[in-house]
This record gives C-alpha cells, sequence and structure tokens, in this order.
C-alpha cells in the first residue's frame, strides 16, 4: 500500500461522516422567529359624540370593551357594551358616588345647558313617553342680568 492511500484511510476514519454515510445539509437558510406576528388592525374605540354634541336616536355615543362608561338617562347598552342613544337630544357626561368610588355615566338632555343626573321630582318629566316637542321654546330660564 501506498504512502497515499494509507493517508486517505486515516482521514477516513478521524471523520464521522464517513461512518454515517451520507449527511444531509439545509437546501434553505435558517429564518429565525418574529415577535408579535404583525396582530390585528385596530377597531376604533373610544368616544364618537363629545359633550353637548347633539344626537338622534341609533347614534352611537361610546365604543367600548367592558364599561367604563354606564348608560344614564336616555341611552342603552348594546351587546358589545356600545352605548347608544334612544332620543334626541345633547350628550352629557357625569360621575356618581357607586359603592366605595365612582361610576362614569353618559346620558342625554333635551336641553344644551341641563345637568344630568336629572332632578325629576324637582324639574318634572321632560319627556313623555319617550316623545318631545323638539320645536316647544325651552322650559329651562335664561339668565339676564339686573341692573
Amino acid at each position: 500500500m501506498s504512502l497515499f492511500s494509507l493517508r486517505a484511510c486515516a482521514d477516513a476514519l478521524r471523520t464521522p461522516f464517513s461512518v454515517l454515510g451520507s449527511v444531509r445539509t439545509a437546501t434553505k437558510r435558517a429564518g429565525g422567529s418574529t415577535r408579535n406576528h404583525g396582530g390585528s388592525p385596530g377597531k376604533r374605540l373610544g368616544v364618537k359624540k363629545f359633550s353637548d354634541q347633539f344626537v338622534i336616536p341609533g347614534n352611537i355615543i361610546v365604543r367600548q370593551r367592558g364599561t367604563q362608561f354606564h348608560p344614564g338617562q336616555h341611552v342603552k347598552m348594546g351587546r358589545d357594551h356600545t352605548i347608544y342613544a334612544v332620543a334626541p337630544g345633547f350628550v352629557r357626561f357625569y360621575k356618581e358616588k357607586w359603592m366605595r368610588g365612582e361610576r362614569k355615566f353618559v346620558g342625554v338632555v333635551l336641553t344644551r345647558g341641563e345637568k344630568l343626573p336629572r332632578d325629576e321630582a324637582e324639574l318634572g318629566r321632560s319627556r313623555w313617553f319617550g316623545l318631545t316637542n323638539l320645536n316647544a321654546p325651552s322650559e329651562t330660564p335664561s339668565l339676564t342680568q339686573v341692573s
């Protein structure tokens, strides 16, 4: 045997691939992984009609997940917690004591300057059976200067 063939045999015994046969290698480069995978589009949540804006029945006032705002007078809440108007008027936001803290409420009033919650015992009802005459003059006294 020649020296060259002895060296080839020694090299063959030294490498593990000669015992295993052929070794498969990757045909594509490793890509790695991404974080968060792009996500989904935003759901456009939030307040849609602000305080003192006029709404008609069916207008969405707040889109929310959970109840950051609770329904007050003349508004209702949908099954996805969307608050919408059920009577025409102006949007009012207010807070009330609730148990140990406060809750934020949304309501609709007939006149722009009116406050919520409305004291119906003192002021009377503003609407009868959900109906109101929007063309009638305002029942709230106007502020006049006395000289």
